[in-house]
């Protein structure tokens, strides 16, 4: 009697954790300070309306891969059904929103890693601080998507921990008011709604990791929505924790204070601290910032891989996934090393790119692959709800780059 021994399928949860993870970074304790303009009713519209328009767009770029054989990429899609332009334009968008993402990872952790191993006694200097940083994520995403889902579930449950622990407290004393208060004479808090919106953008990328994850699961279409499906709700409930548990603890008119000392974590911690009541506040920050930088680095990094992987066609071989990690670390860890600064002049631009390759991009090649693979093509709702959204970014951005949209807090 002859048996077929079938191969289980990974759980859902390791896909939704490389998600999460990529999404929620240290980027999201900036959230509060960004939105406070438009304040709180308008932030949750604002991501929600992200959420649902980014996980369409995950969605139909998933539609459209499983056209394909698996590890087919954003390269692939794009050349095969928009055309070698489009192609070279989107993969030139993706290599600078990765890579100076990867370039400013290691810029900004190296330092943070270096003060964090000289209190363990290894005296690491800053570039080898940055070196062994990149080292240690390089081999993990070097060993694949399953390495990569393992430690990323890892560092996203003690980020939630902390997170709970750090500011859950927070919750039990919200000012419902405060939250939900009308703006004052001569004020429109819906002035400052449009210039938050390509921040909600980037507060639900992770489109890099799609292609990973049609591979992992073998093409189980199932399986992948539901883990885009789960991590980007997971996302979603962090960031309304936090922006409930700020905005409920400080007025709107405290946070001019808090952009005017230079709008950074420690400026809003210090505008918290009354309202905190933890013990050792300054070591479980820096704990729950190393599990934030680890998890959204892998996760970056995870999708630069699959790209360049794509691009290149050299396999999945040791060896050529060794050539590979190398092409996605070598640049940024160089560049960091030789020019740590660089690249807050070009993250800037990281937003616009990010609309066109992870918002356009997506919804183009769910409109060509209905023509191609249909037998009764049609421009869906889901494809228009998504450009529509790409619109308003690009539109956001460029007002907010000609300094017409209004600036909450500054004079």
């Amino acid at each position: 009697m002859e048996t077929t021994l079938v191969r289980r399928q990974p759980s859902v949860w390791w896909g939704a954790m490389i998600i999460c993870g990529t999404v929620v970074g240290a980027g999201m304790f900036t959230l509060p300070i960004v939105m406070a303009g438009a304040w709180f009713g308008w932030a949750l519209l604002l991501l929600g309306i992200s959420w649902g328009a980014m996980l369409l767009s995950g969605l139909l770029f998933m539609g459209v891969s499983l056209h394909y054989p698996a590890g087919a990429g954003f390269d692939t899609l794009t050349k095969d059904l928009l055309g070698r332009g489009w192609a070279v334009i989107n993969g030139l968008s993706i290599l600078f929103v990765l890579g100076i993402l990867t370039y400013a990872y290691i810029s900004a952790s190296g330092p943070v890693y270096q003060q964090s191993l000289q209190q363990l006694g290894l005296p690491f200097s800053n570039a080898g601080a940055k070196i062994a940083l990149t080292l240690c994520v390089a081999i993990v995403v070097w060993l694949g998507t399953k390495g990569v889902s393992r430690l990323m579930t890892f560092c996203v449950l003690a980020k939630i921990l902390l997170l709970i622990v750090l500011f859950g407290g927070l919750l039990t004393q919200i000012s419902v008011p405060s939250l939900f208060s009308v703006a004052p004479p001569g004020e429109r808090y819906w002035p400052y709604a449009l210039g938050v919106l390509p921040f909600c953008l980037a507060s639900f990328g992770y489109h890099g990791n799609i292609t990973g994850l049609v591979s992992y699961y073998e093409r189980n279409q199932q399986h992948i929505t539901r883990a885009l499906v789960l991590g980007t709700l997971m996302s979603l409930a962090l960031y309304l924790f936090w922006i409930t548990s700020t905005m409920g603890n400080l007025p709107r008119a405290a946070f001019p204070g808090i952009i005017g000392q230079g709008g950074d974590i420690a400026a809003l911690l210090a505008a918290l601290r009354e309202h905190l009541h933890v013990s050792a506040l300054a070591l479980m920050m820096s704990v729950f910032s190393h599990f934030a930088v680890i998890a959204s680095f892998l996760g970056v990094t995870a999708g630069l891989f699959d790209f360049i992987a794509d691009r290149l066609g050299w396999g999945s071989s040791p060896l050529a996934r060794f050539k590979t990690a190398c092409l996605t670390f070598l640049p940024p860890l160089l560049a960091s090393l030789f020019w740590p600064h660089g690249f807050v002049a070009a993250i800037g631009f990281a937003g616009l790119f990010a609309t066109l390759w992870a918002v356009i991009v997506p919804a183009l090649l769910a409109w060509r692959a209905q023509q191609r693979f249909s037998d009764h093509p049609r421009v869906t709702l889901a494809i228009v709800l998504v450009l529509i959204f790409g619109g308003l970014n690009i539109l956001a951005w460029g007002l907010s780059w000609l300094n017409v949209l209004p600036t909450f807090g500054t004079a």
